[in-house]
């Protein structure tokens, strides 16, 4: 099993990004992405159950437990998502000791878990360790989620005009198209004036250029779309 050669540390905010073994799609559907999104918002806080035993509960004794749960500190702060077909970015923040790791292996296993018994598949679904850079400032945070909200724009997925609709970043849940309780929208947000202004920010395409010839070190592969 490959070793970390730092360790993760509270109060830090990460780049973090997994990718899946053979490059297969994972993330290639509707039903999928949901599971997905669901595992986020369970896996952020530290479970005694597992999230296939918690699917089986009644409703009441969903909203009883979760009501609990949320009363502990979660393990991170997630401040943007995308899930690519074939890998996923998070900007998130550590809370507590371990949390990154906790939350990412929990995340994995039980979706790696669910594909497989959807589609017939044994093994490992993710690279055997994610990657993760550390944010040392505001500049590189705001840059770094600019970056992976557009990848999806970068990859052709979808034109830049469909971003503020589109399910599987949280770039929705900043102007409320679609809003997850999982993803923190102030901790960025309150260093524009406006949400517009951020929304300028994201779309400023030569500014975009020039910011990510200096920030590579932070975005773990080599972008896309970018010259």
């Amino acid at each position: 099993m490959p070793k970390r050669d730092f360790v993760l540390a509270n109060g830090q905010i990460y780049h973090v990004y997994n990718r899946s073994i053979g490059k297969e799609n994972i993330f290639n559907n509707n039903r999928h992405n949901w599971r997905a999104l669901d595992l986020l918002d369970y896996y952020r806080f530290s479970h005694r159950k597992r999230y296939s035993h918690f699917k089986a509960l009644s409703n009441i004794e969903k909203k009883n437990y979760f009501s609990k749960i949320e009363k502990s500190a979660p393990l991170v702060e997630i401040y943007v998502f995308a899930l690519m077909p074939n890998h996923f970015h998070f900007l998130l923040k550590q809370l507590r000791d371990k949390g990154i790791s906790k939350f990412l292996s929990n995340f994995q296993n039980s979706f790696a878990k669910y594909f497989n018994l959807k589609n017939s598949r044994t093994g490992s679904l993710f690279q055997n360790m994610f990657k993760a850079k550390i944010i040392e400032n505001e500049r590189d945070l705001l840059n770094v989620s600019r970056y992976i909200h557009l990848n999806p724009v970068d990859s052709f997925i979808i034109q830049a005009e469909e971003l503020i609709n589109y399910s599987w970043t949280s770039f929705s849940s900043y102007f409320g198209k679609n809003s997850l309780k999982f993803v923190s929208t102030d901790f960025i947000l309150n260093m524009f004036r406006s949400k517009g202004d951020y929304k300028r920010f994201t779309f400023n395409e030569d500014d975009y250029k020039k910011e990510m010839k200096k920030i590579r070190r932070f975005l773990l592969e080599k972008p896309l779309g970018v010259a």
